[in-house]
C-alpha cells in the first residue's frame, strides 16, 4: 500500500498593501518645484525643516512630499498596509527591512522601509496614519447625448484653475532586472499583474499590477515596471475629478509655460484618460481619470509590447518615453 502523500506546504505570508499613499521627491531648485507643484494641482498642508507636504482632496494627510536636496533625486512610494503585523513581517522576510518606526509626517503612524532588491530605491510601508477630512466636494455633470437630453436649462460653466489632485493612483519604474524584480513583488507583496507584455519572444518585460484585495475592486494598475537599462522613476499618476477638469489642468499648465510629456490621451492597458507633464526638475507627473477596476476575478492579460498598444487616441507617442 502507497504512504499517504505529504500535505501540501501553505502558501507564504505575504505583506497585504491596501493603497498608495504618497511619493517622496527631492528637487534641486525647490522654489520652481514649489510653484509647479502648486498649478499642478496639490494643496499644501504643512512645512517641516526642508520639506513640503502637499495632499490631495481626499482622505489622505499627504500624498506628495517634496524636499530641498542637493540633487533632484526620487525618495521611494508610501504604501499603506492591512495591519501592524504586515510591518512586522515586513521585518522578518526583507533582508533590506529597516526596524518599525515612527513617522513624522501629516498623519502621523508606523513605517517600515525597505530597499528594492535588485536597483536599491526605497518603498515605505505605513500603518495608522489618521485620515483627514476631504477637502473638496465635486458634484457629476449631466451630459446631453443626441437621444438622451437631461440637461434642461442648466448649463456647463467652469473655472479656469489647476486640476486639483484627489490621490496618488500609481507610480512606474525603470527596472534593470525584469524577471528578478517581479518576482520579488509578486511574491512578497499582494501585487498581482493585470497586464504583461513581451517584445515578440515571450519573455516579458513590462507588468501593469494591481493590488490583490480578493472580491473588492481596485484600479488595475497600482505599479508597473519595465526592463532597462538604468533604473529610474518613471513617473507618478494622481486622480483627478472629471474629464473636464483634466483638461482644463492641461490648459493651466500650458499657458504657464511648463514642458507637456504626452497628452491628452486614452490608454489601452487600464484605461485612462492620461495627461503627462515634466516638472521643473525633469520629472514626469500624470494626471488621469477613468481609469479601470478589477478583483481577484480578472485574469492576468499577456500580450505584444508595441507604440500602437499603450494608447487608441491622442498625440503620437513620445519618441523616448519608454525609457
Amino acid at each position: 500500500m502507497a504512504a499517504d502523500a505529504p500535505p501540501a506546504a501553505a502558501p507564504a505570508a505575504k505583506i497585504k498593501i491596501l493603497r498608495l499613499a504618497h511619493v517622496y521627491y527631492k528637487h534641486k531648485n525647490i522654489a520652481a518645484a514649489e510653484q509647479f507643484l502648486k498649478d499642478f494641482g496639490f494643496l499644501e498642508t504643512e512645512r517641516v525643516g526642508k520639506k513640503i507636504f502637499y495632499r490631495g482632496y481626499g482622505t489622505d494627510p499627504f500624498v506628495y512630499c517634496a524636499e530641498e536636496g542637493e540633487e533632484d533625486e526620487f525618495g521611494g512610494t508610501g504604501c499603506v498596509v492591512e495591519s501592524l503585523a504586515d510591518l512586522e513581517l515586513a521585518t522578518k522576510i526583507i533582508e533590506t527591512a529597516s526596524p518599525i518606526y515612527d513617522l513624522k509626517t501629516p498623519g502621523g503612524g508606523k513605517c517600515v522601509t525597505i530597499k528594492d532588491p535588485v536597483d536599491g530605491w526605497p518603498m515605505h510601508l505605513v500603518y495608522g496614519q489618521t485620515p483627514v477630512e476631504p477637502s473638496a466636494e465635486y458634484g457629476y455633470l449631466d451630459f446631453n447625448f443626441p437621444d438622451v437630453k437631461p440637461r434642461k436649462n442648466k448649463f456647463q460653466r467652469f473655472e479656469k484653475g489647476p486640476a486639483i489632485v484627489h490621490k496618488i493612483g500609481h507610480f512606474g519604474m525603470c527596472v534593470t532586472n525584469f524577471a528578478k524584480t517581479y518576482e520579488f513583488y509578486t511574491t512578497k507583496f499582494n501585487f498581482v499583474a493585470s497586464d504583461l507584455q513581451h517584445e515578440g519572444d515571450g519573455v516579458n518585460v513590462l507588468a501593469f499590477m494591481h493590488l490583490d484585495l480578493g472580491e473588492d475592486f481596485t484600479d488595475h494598475h497600482s505599479f508597473f515596471i519595465f526592463q532597462g537599462p538604468k533604473s529610474h522613476v518613471h513617473h507618478s499618476s494622481y486622480e483627478v475629478h472629471d474629464f473636464d477638469t483634466e483638461v482644463l489642468g492641461h490648459d493651466w499648465l500650458r499657458n504657464k509655460g511648463y514642458k507637456n510629456c504626452w497628452g491628452v490621451g486614452r490608454h489601452i492597458l487600464g484605461s485612462q484618460i492620461f495627461d503627462y507633464w515634466f516638472d521643473t526638475s525633469g520629472f514626469i507627473l500624470e494626471h488621469y481619470v477613468d481609469g479601470d477596476q478589477v478583483n481577484c476575478h480578472h485574469e492576468t492579460k499577456v500580450s505584444q509590447a508595441g507604440p500602437d498598444g499603450l494608447h487608441v487616441w491622442g498625440p503620437d507617442l513620445p519618441s523616448g518615453f519608454l525609457k
